[in-house]
């Protein structure tokens, strides 16, 4: 009887102690994401009752940390926690923090002011990743293919240096490097940015399905938090505030990182439960998003097997949160 009692007492102090410990989120530099820095800052997270340990990465360590299962969840794009998935780390998505709306650029050269302008041209871009995907949609809508364009592969982080060497008559990335890529080549534009493709690329809090089967009310309290960010950010008299600690995260100036704002399309957790709830197979829904996302990344050889955006979704979190 007594070594029944310790070995009870054991388990109750360990499942205690499992249940004290903090979630381990990583994040990295993108305003849906280091706006959690404000909710850190303010103790909104302990408001809610739930221990919270954010850990700043670069975005492509983010990824392998929770690969590694260093971390519970990871924020990604909803495109990238299906190639975390198809590598073996199964991730579900309980929160969309924002869309990109214009962060994401095709910038090209002085003189060319159009896509239809890149037929025969060299864009640098990393192959496989989401600013790919904006190209190709761009070229369809301009009448153009892949085939019109000769693609040169090329580290997102080094795209504004390869378009200021003149290697390259385009290139594509993401803020800062799209912005870096304007700055460096004077009269440069960027010609297709994500604003036009609203929902092409979807920004998550992704968890691991351990994680959430056991934290469950852990991450409903997490969830809960992502309204005072999003309300904190959109009042005039707490706005430049909010981009302070922003800017401090991401090492950035508060003038410069208030101008990579409103290339971020910040959702409510009202809005950002109705694209995760939705099926339709447009950009209105995450779900579609997806499907398109596992299409490119298929065809392009980013993965080989097809995966299920359905079982990447979980707006159950989201929509409890909002009780």
């Amino acid at each position: 009887m007594r070594l029944r009692h310790l070995l009870a007492s054991a388990a109750a102090c360990a499942a205690s102690l499992l249940s004290a410990a903090p979630l381990k989120v990583a994040y990295s530099d993108w305003p849906g994401w280091t706006a959690f820095a404000i909710a850190e800052q303010k103790g909104w997270f302990k408001e809610a009752g739930v221990d919270v340990e954010l850990l700043w990465f670069e975005y492509g360590p983010s990824m392998e940390a929770f690969t590694a299962g260093k971390v519970d969840a990871v924020m990604v794009t909803n495109g990238d926690s299906l190639v975390t998935g198809a590598g073996g780390a199964k991730n579900v998505a309980i929160l969309i923090t924002d869309y990109s709306n214009g962060n994401d650029m095709i910038v090209a050269r002085p003189g060319i002011k159009s896509l239809k302008e890149l037929k025969g041209k060299k864009i640098g871009i990393e192959i496989g990743f989401v600013e790919h995907l904006l190209l190709l949609n761009g070229l369809k809508k301009a009448g153009l293919t892949e085939a019109d364009v000769e693609l040169v592969p090329t580290p997102t982080n080094q795209t504004p240096q390869v378009l200021a060497s003149g290697q390259v008559d385009a290139i594509g990335a993401w803020q800062p490097n799209s912005g870096a890529a304007l700055k460096a080549v004077p009269g440069s534009t960027a010609i297709y940015t994500s604003a036009y493709e609203p929902g092409l690329i979807y920004d998550a809090v992704v968890v691991t399905p351990q994680s959430l089967a056991k934290r469950r009310a852990d991450w409903v309290k997490f969830t809960k938090v992502w309204d005072k960010v999003v309300a904190y950010l959109a009042d005039p008299k707490t706005n430049a505030d909010g981009v302070k600690i922003m800017a401090a995260r991401a090492g950035v100036d508060p003038t410069e990182y208030s101008a990579f704002m409103p290339g971020t399309k910040f959702l409510s957790l009202e809005a950002g439960a109705k694209v995760l709830s939705k099926k339709t197979a447009s950009f209105d829904s995450v779900y579609g998003s997806s499907k398109i996302a596992d299409e490119f990344n298929v065809k392009n050889g980013v993965y080989k097997e097809s995966q299920d955006p359905a079982a990447y979704i979980d707006a159950s979190i989201t929509l409890d949160a909002l009780k």
